[in-house]
């Protein structure tokens, strides 16, 4: 069987499908074609189902839970990796006594669907003019002003201060203080028609990807740096180390509880329909 698979070109995904990327890690019976998109894009491309597996935003992914299952491998999920908000040289004046962004401010977000933007509007409902962008035009759009605040994601986490930027707030941690859970950043999704039986494989087959990828770091480099031009070593291996964990290997119940979660505050604020089907993750135990 043939399978399009979608993912985003940042170094996590890249290390951890590198395996498969590269087919030192075969899926018996599937042969895997991949596409590298933004991960708005691939929001997009799953919403019209491109792709029979795809990385997806977890907010997204809380909205395709009739046509999709969350596997167990691939996700982005842990402490201290959420986005963070910016603002442009000067314009952290602009917000009020009570730290609020002004309803006329310019503020970039990466996706409408993306986890990012699903954060700011649990936590900034209100503030500012959301304008969506694609998250590697938000750091130099803030630093050359064409904007006041910016939602980043990615390396912007930790390369945000050589561009001149002011901290606002850490979503992910205010996320984490408020659920007292991992932020369930991006997991990746396979098709309900695919079957159990083949969903099963891909996930196993993503798991012994990332093995691999853990047992030959130097080979892994190659494939990461390939797609992920723009960043130095030193990024390249620090974006690795924030987003690729034990969670990533297998989203196990804390993983699980704290999509639960996310989809908790997601069908409070009305971002997701309170009557939408459940995103399920994948048992990989037969019945």
């Amino acid at each position: 069987m043939r399978l399009a698979l979608g993912i985003s070109p940042c170094p996590n995904d890249t290390f951890a499908f590198h395996g498969l990327l590269t087919r030192a890690v075969r899926v018996p019976g599937l042969e895997l074609d991949f596409e590298l998109l933004d991960v708005q894009a691939l929001n997009e491309a799953i919403a019209a189902r491109r792709f029979h597996a795809a990385k997806s935003s977890s907010a997204a992914a809380l909205r395709q839970g009739a046509d999709w299952i969350a596997l167990r491998a691939g996700s982005a999920l842990g402490y201290g990796v959420g986005p963070v908000l910016l603002a442009a040289p000067g314009r952290a004046a602009q917000l009020d006594a009570r730290g609020r962004i002004p309803e006329g401010a310019r503020v970039l977000c990466p996706g409408d669907a993306t986890t990012a933007n699903l954060l700011y509007r649990l936590f900034r409902a209100g503030e500012g003019h959301i304008e969506q962008v694609v998250f590697s035009d938000i750091l130099p759009a803030l630093q050359r002003g064409e904007a006041d605040f910016g939602v980043c994601i990615h390396e912007g986490r930790f390369t945000w201060p050589s561009y001149g930027l002011s901290f606002v707030q850490d979503l992910g941690a205010t996320w984490e203080r408020h659920a007292n859970a991992p932020l369930p950043l991006g997991v990746i999704l396979g098709r309900r028609d695919l079957g159990l039986p083949v969903l099963r494989a891909l996930d196993a087959g993503l798991r012994a990807s990332l093995d691999h990828a853990r047992a030959n770091p130097d080979e892994a480099f190659t494939t990461m740096r390939l797609y992920a031009q723009e960043l130095d070593d030193e990024a390249l291996w620090k974006h690795v180390e924030l987003y690729v964990n034990a969670w990533t290997r297998d989203l196990g119940a804390e993983g699980a509880d704290a999509l639960r979660r996310l989809l908790g505050c997601a069908r409070a604020s009305g971002w997701v329909a309170e009557h939408a089907h459940p995103l399920q993750v994948l048992d990989t135990e037969p019945r």
